[in-house]
């Protein structure tokens, strides 16, 4: 009986000095998350002291409940509950699934002690020993603990607060301003290491070590493009092989900072890639800790604009020591907040596309192009100065709700996995529209979710419009302020683009499938397409514009299976390029000698020829010249195809076989590439599942299809009509918008005034009529209609933003001030309202006033032109001469050089199609149908035979194919 009472008293005392050390290990183990060993010991130790202190508590338990108060039976009972609960989380770990355990167990301990220290108090009879002086000391301990507990949650969430994505107040002058500078280790990316050190290979090597707790999201990434960025990518690998053979391998760390995190920041891109391509760390690709050890995005500025972090506890995560890997697991499971803090930064979830930004949105500067500063590809800034961003004002279209790159690419998927949230993971494929990856790792899961995912409803093809065909355009220099840029000029600029000519717009007759219009033989009429973006957050297509066949094919066919039309075709019975008449969504550019910019030699560009790319919830408005042969049948079908191949085939044939013609003269430099290309190089090695040049898949990303009657030559001539349904006022309105976006204003008005029509009480309407009033400056038939507008909607912002216009015109600053304040209080982020205002305080002289309001357009756009220019004017206007000069510095830096465009003078003499296509508004012919058949059979049966030649031999075919090919030169 003895040595039960002693063994009591020492578990007493253990407790007394146990349940102290819990309590303090707790509060610091819950306010001050840290990946450390300290931090890590105090896990350790907290779980120890949590099982001693339980086992301790079973022999007094009842002794403790027998003999003392109320209160401290109650807070006995509490903390054993707390204890209960403590032993099951060493079991199940405090993962997000178990949060409610995790704060039950830590609020009922916390009680629990509560209650254990009122009753300490009161053995002191304090405040007194009355039964209401014991009500209060337990409910003045509680509400201390809770105090106590709200500052630390208050600490806790500070974190989220800290490492924010904020642009600089002022850009570099130049791009050796930006990361490292020119005596940088991975320079001229922008990328940095904290430390200004080196990172081993083998972290970004490592992935397999996260499978163990994250194996949805690992077997995800495995098969996505992520995974294959680097030189396991065959497309990749031979541009970076080119450009190194070119220009050095200095500038290709341009693409390494994003593309080969274990070659670059372990330092070996200083050796040329062909040397060490099979080496792993060539082939190890964007893994997990490529972009989850990003501690700090500088800006969104893109270009790698980030900083790494090595974290040295990863050495104990990525052991082969099972005993070290089994505690390390442990205490991750048993605390995550720390590993999630180093591997989760707030901007990853809140900042989503500012953190995207960082890879996807670049720029060239000298010591990459020896040229000057171009900008490069760029989903970011279409993508905030639109509606889906929920920041642009001035869109045609919102969704329900602002969405951000994950929505789209990183859709949830259900998982078991650790990181899973009620049951869901964001996916790491990150469906896109690579199809190209997959197809050369034969990996049919991921080409299946890719082609899924470009054919979901994220673009239409409307076959729309039908009018008289006029006379032919006549075709101009196209000079259109987007040819300043390697993409297209969205609506984060307002790009003045004016059709030739003043006509009225003609009569047409619409919607096709409507009204069924009858097609008369021997005449040729117009067949207007119009192609939508729905689902989409950027421009389409997005990313490296000038690699893909991206094109809407228009095909005729009668009832006797005759081909009348045809346009946007494919040689090689689909397998071939695409026809070089076909209408392209893409950027076509040229070297300093008007070579086309095609072996991804993005560095030589000196010029653009045309971009033609659809903003986001906008479309675009295709015309086609169709002739109704004599010997048609009755009914003539129309079937209308976006069609998408991820590398244009020219590419993929130069990325898997292309080398320079050995018999030419080696005509290469930094500026141009004279070089002819034949496709005979060894395909022994290649990155790819087979050495063969892959077929790369065709995907229909939207179709649709019409059928008209056709009558007689003698007939009379069929009228046009239109029918306006009220449910259907957005077919009028994308078509109005097509015509709009390539500065058919005469035609876009008539079409939104279809709209009117429909439903007087739309505002879009009367907007959309004011925004083509605007642009031709006719301010009194704008001042009309968007009073109509407002008068629906008075706050709508598209309609204040254009109504501020024809203010401003009046010379009415102060209205037109106000009409910017109202659209900016609703969207304070949209970077041409803020421009317009800026502008109009420089008009008024409230010089300081524009700086602020201008200043804030770089806080969002530390590149924007328009801002620096009207920084430097308010900084003269102010007598800051030297500011007035740092933004001269960047205007003039950023600003296109306009003389570029006499290079591509000789190459639109030399290709009539690229140079119809330049047009704003243009038209498409057919291919020559007497040739269509000779054609698929010749090219056909010289892929056949070419099986049976050899290597050299079948580089022979091929070249005297692409010289008789039309469209090799893409």
């Amino acid at each position: 009986m003895q040595e039960s009472s002693s063994k009591q008293n020492f578990a007493g005392r253990a407790l007394a000095w146990l349940l102290p050390f819990l309590v303090v290990s707790a509060a610091y183990l819950y306010t001050f998350p840290q990946p450390n060993i300290f931090y890590a010991a105090v896990v350790l130790l907290h779980a120890v002291g949590g099982v001693i202190a339980a086992i301790l508590l079973v022999p007094v338990l009842l002794r403790l409940l027998r003999t003392g108060s109320i209160v401290s039976r109650a807070g006995w009972v509490l903390i054993a509950a707390g204890a209960i609960l403590g032993l099951i989380l060493l079991k199940t770990g405090t993962l997000r699934a178990e949060w409610n355990w995790l704060y039950l167990h830590i609020v009922i301990s916390l009680a629990g002690v509560g209650l254990l220290v009122a009753e300490r108090l009161g053995r002191r009879d304090w405040p007194a020993s009355s039964g209401a002086a014991a009500v209060l000391r337990v409910a003045i301990c509680l509400v201390v603990l809770a105090g106590i507990g709200y500052g630390a949650r208050y600490v806790r969430q500070g974190w989220q607060t800290r490492g924010r994505i904020q642009n600089p107040a002022m850009p570099p002058e130049n791009m050796n301003g930006e990361g490292d500078g020119p005596d940088g280790s991975f320079f001229p990316s922008s990328a940095q290491v904290y430390g200004n050190q080196k990172i081993p290979s083998k972290f970004f090597m490592e992935s397999d070590s996260c499978k163990r707790c994250h194996e949805d999201i690992y077997n995800q990434w495995f098969s996505s493009a992520h995974h294959f960025s680097s030189f396991n990518n065959q497309w990749y690998r031979k541009s970076i092989e080119y450009m190194q053979d070119t220009i050095g391998t200095k500038p290709s760390k341009w693409c390494g900072g994003c593309h080969d995190p274990a070659v670059l920041y372990s330092g070996m891109m200083d050796i040329p890639i062909k040397q060490i391509v099979h080496r792993p760390e060539s082939q190890a690709g964007l893994g997990c800790m490529m972009c989850h050890s990003i501690a700090d995005a500088k800006s969104t500025m893109g270009q790698g604009d980030f900083y790494l972090e090595y974290p040295k506890l990863h050495e104990l995560a990525a052991t082969k020591n099972p005993v070290a890997r089994a505690l390390h697991d442990f205490l991750i499971k048993l605390n995550p907040e720390p590993h999630r803090r180093v591997f989760l930064k707030p901007f990853m979830r809140e900042q989503t596309a500012e953190f995207c930004s960082s890879c996807h949105k670049v720029h060239l500067d000298v010591p990459v192009n020896h040229y000057r500063w171009f900008r490069g590809f760029n989903e970011y800034d279409n993508w905030q100065a639109s509606g889906v961003s929920g920041q642009g004002a001035r869109s045609f279209y919102y969704p329900p709700k602002p969405q951000q790159c994950a929505d789209c690419h990183m859709p949830m998927e259900a998982s078991k996995d650790m990181g899973n949230i009620n049951g869901f993971v964001h996916s790491h494929r990150f469906p896109a529209a690579n199809t190209a990856l997959p197809t050369a790792n034969e990996d049919e899961k991921q080409l299946k979710l890719t082609e899924d995912f470009l054919k979901n409803g994220a673009l239409t093809v409307d076959i729309f419009a039908l009018s008289p065909a006029q006379a032919p355009l006549k075709l101009g220099a196209a000079s259109q302020s987007e040819l300043s840029t390697t993409f297209a000029v969205g609506e984060e600029a307002e790009s003045k683009v004016t059709a030739e000519g003043g006509a009225e717009a003609a009569p047409v007759t619409a919607p096709l499938n409507r009204v069924q219009p009858a097609l008369r033989r021997g005449d040729t009429v117009r067949i207007d397409v119009v192609v939508r973006t729905k689902k989409v957050g950027h421009f389409f297509p997005g990313g490296t514009v000038d690699a893909y066949d991206t094109w809407l094919e228009l095909k005729g066919t009668d009832d006797r299976g005759q081909t009348i039309f045809w346009s946007g075709m494919v040689e090689d019975n689909g397998h071939g390029p695409v026809e070089k008449g076909a209408h392209f969504y893409r950027s076509l550019q040229i070297d300093a000698h008007g070579n086309p910019i095609n072996k991804r030699n993005a560095w030589a560009t000196r010029a653009v020829v045309y971009v033609r790319l659809i903003p986001p919830g906008a479309a675009d408005t295709v015309h086609y010249r169709i002739l109704i042969p004599e010997n048609v049948g009755s009914k003539i079908t129309l079937h209308a195809r976006l069609c998408y191949r991820k590398f244009s085939w020219y590419g993929t044939h130069e990325a898997f076989a292309g080398l320079p013609d050995p018999t030419k003269p080696n005509a290469v430099t930094p500026d141009y590439d004279d070089r002819p290309t034949v496709f005979t190089a060894s395909l022994s090695g290649v990155s790819a599942k087979q050495e063969k040049i892959p077929d790369l898949p065709i995907i229909a990303v939207a179709e649709n299809e019409v059928t008209l009657p056709v009558i007689a030559h003698n007939a009379p001539a069929p009228q046009p009509k239109t029918i306006v349904r009220k449910e259907e006022w957005q077919r009028w309105n994308d078509y109005g918008i097509g015509l709009f976006l390539q500065g058919d204003l005469k035609g876009a008005a008539a079409a939104f005034q279809k709209i009117t029509e429909a439903d007087a009480t739309n505002p879009d309407g009367w907007v959309n009529i004011g925004r083509c009033a605007v642009q031709e400056g006719d301010m009194e038939r704008a001042r009309t209609v968007l009073e109509k507008a407002l008068a629906l909607s008075p706050n709508l912002a598209r309609a204040n933003f254009f109504y501020a216009k024809v203010l401003r015109a009046d010379g009415n600053y102060a209205g037109a001030a106000d009409r910017l304040q109202n659209v900016l209080k609703q969207y304070p982020r949209d970077r041409v309202a803020l421009n317009d205002l800026g502008r109009i305080l420089f008009l008024q002289r409230k010089y300081d006033d524009a700086v602020k309001v201008l200043d804030s357009v770089l806080a969002i756009d530390p590149e924007d032109l328009q801002a620096h220019y009207n920084l430097m004017l308010c900084y003269s206007g102010l007598g800051n001469e030297k500011l007035a000069k740092e933004h001269q510095a960047r205007y003039l830096r950023f600003k296109a050089d306009e003389s570029s465009q006499a290079i591509t003078g000789p190459y639109r003499q030399l290709h009539p199609e690229d140079n119809n296509e330049r047009q704003a508004v243009h038209e498409h012919v057919s291919v020559p149908l007497n040739a269509v058949s000779a054609n698929h059979v010749g090219t056909a049966a010289l892929r056949q035979a070419q099986g049976k030649l050899s290597a050299v031999q079948r580089g022979k075919a091929r070249r005297k194919s692409i010289a008789s090919s039309a469209g090799a030169s893409r």
